[in-house]
């Protein structure tokens, strides 16, 4: 027992107190080493901030810039003013910006941005995954919820590369807007476009059969070039409500008065259409001739209807949204932003003066415990069981 007293002793407990432990023995216990607990942690501080000058600095570039302001629909508009009750109508309404935050964080512009700055052997990776992976972790993008506005920071060792690949992420985001089809206009604008292709090509195959056709003045006589341009301008029309409606159905329901106004449009249309085409006789000898001089002039037509849907396309793509408005341009900063040796140093020190501290003190409370007799039989059937 004599034994046990001096051992509490030496760290600084009263053996008439062996059932509690208060706070003025545990300082106590870590007074007397407070040499080691001033000493050691500023050794490890000292040493953190000579390693950090060995760590390779990293470089944050960082840019702003302003997407593309889109016209919201009717129905978004609508589900966006209820405020906290759009949750119930199936999730919240996701903004122009939110998009452009996620197409920048697709596999399209990654793999561009590695190919361009060579990522894939600076980041010192095998496959690409890994360094869209490494990629990922050295580029924050945050879209402002007042604003509106978009930051990008890039990280790189060298300022002029961190520079150069926060602005190419910009170049890359303008360049792929440009394939898609993101707002309605610009859908429409697509559509129209591919349909002006298209008719163009028919457009040249009637042409090329009307000549081949033969021009003579008996067909000419037999098909009057007024009714045939009439015909072929009504037919022309027909499709064009025809592919209207077939637009309007993408976005509206069939009870909607629009649809139903179109609808009844093109039943006109083609009700006319079988009329003419009754009345209408053909000369037995120049039925191959008309024929074809009428898909010319209905191509024609069409090809003439269809542009100007074409252009009022692009016309209402361009009032829509707007080119990329770049607020801030990334320049080379002038600073490193990593890593930080002071705060490196001050962690280190902090955690290693941590670390002794509760060291010195487990070592306390086992030297009590272990100077108890009751506690004493349960270290050793510890022990044994370990």
């Amino acid at each position: 027992m004599q034994i046990s007293d001096n051992r509490l002793t030496e760290h600084g407990l009263d053996s008439r107190n062996e059932d509690d432990i208060d706070i003025l023995d545990l300082a106590t216990a870590l007074a007397k080493r407070w040499r080691v607990l001033v000493i050691a942690p500023l050794v490890v501080g000292v040493v953190t901030l000579g390693i950090s000058f060995l760590l390779t600095p990293t470089y944050t570039a960082r840019t702003v810039f302003l997407p593309p302001q889109q016209q919201q629909s009717s129905a978004v508009s609508a589900i966006a003013s209820l405020g906290a009750l759009a949750g119930l109508a199936g999730g919240s309404v996701k903004t122009p910006g939110d998009q452009y935050v996620a197409l920048m964080q697709s596999a399209n512009i990654k793999d561009r941005i590695i190919d361009r700055f060579k990522l894939m052997e600076v980041y010192e990776v095998k496959y690409r995954f890994l360094a869209q992976r490494e990629l990922e972790s050295n580029v924050r993008i945050t879209l402002g919820k007042k604003d509106g506005l978009i930051t990008l920071e890039a990280d790189a060792s060298n300022p002029d590369v961190a520079a150069a690949m926060a602005n190419q992420y910009v170049e890359e985001l303008r360049r792929l807007t440009a394939t898609l089809a993101l707002t309605e206009a610009q859908q429409r604008r697509v559509f129209f476009e591919n349909e002006v292709k298209r008719t163009k090509l028919n457009l040249a195959e009637a042409q090329q059969a009307l000549q081949a056709s033969g021009f003579n003045s008996n067909a000419l006589k037999t098909e009057p070039k007024a009714a045939a341009e009439g015909f072929a301008r009504l037919k022309a029309e027909a499709t064009t409500a025809e592919v209207k409606l077939q637009t309007m159905r993408r976005s509206l329901a069939d009870g909607a008065p629009e649809v139903q106004q179109q609808t009844a449009l093109l039943a006109a249309l083609k009700s006319q259409l079988e009329r003419m085409e009754r009345t209408t006789t053909e000369p037995k000898e120049d039925a191959d001739y008309i024929g074809r001089y009428r898909e010319f002039k209905y191509q024609e037509a069409l090809y003439e209807l269809f542009s100007k849907q074409y252009e009022a396309a692009r016309l209402d793509e361009s009032r829509e949204g707007g080119p990329l408005q770049v607020v801030d341009v990334a320049t080379p900063p002038e600073r490193k932003t990593k890593p930080k040796r002071a705060a490196l140093a001050i962690a280190a020190a902090a955690g290693t003066g941590v670390a002794l501290a509760l060291y010195f003190l487990c070592q306390l409370l086992w030297s009590r415990a272990q100077g108890d007799p009751a506690r004493a039989s349960k270290i050793e059937r510890l022990r044994k069981a370990w």
